[in-house]
């Protein structure tokens, strides 16, 4: 495998965490506007990409193969504990 086909696997192998991460920071801030106002999207998206890449690597060392469903689910649920927390958790009162 060349250098190139390389950083293909490692994009494509990050791919679903960009697109869930992204997709659910703009559809959180579409459908909560008025609570998050004062909260950027690309900030969260940031979180819940990050939170979603971190699950991927997790599940890929845990199960030894890339693409299992518990490994997507649990992309999906810290996406969503990560947007809780970059939109709502951080503030005080």
């Amino acid at each position: 495998m060349g250098v190139l086909d390389g950083l293909w696997h490692l994009l494509n192998f990050f791919a679903p965490a960009l697109g869930v991460g992204v997709m659910a920071a703009f559809m959180a801030k579409l459908l909560w506007w008025r609570d998050l106002k004062s909260v950027s999207p690309w900030r969260m998206a940031a979180w819940a990409v990050l939170a979603a890449s971190i699950a991927l690597l997790v599940g890929l060392l845990w199960t030894g193969r890339d693409g299992k469903m518990l490994t997507y689910g649990a992309m999906v649920l810290v996406s969503a504990l990560a947007l809780w927390w970059a939109g709502w958790g951080t503030r005080r009162g």
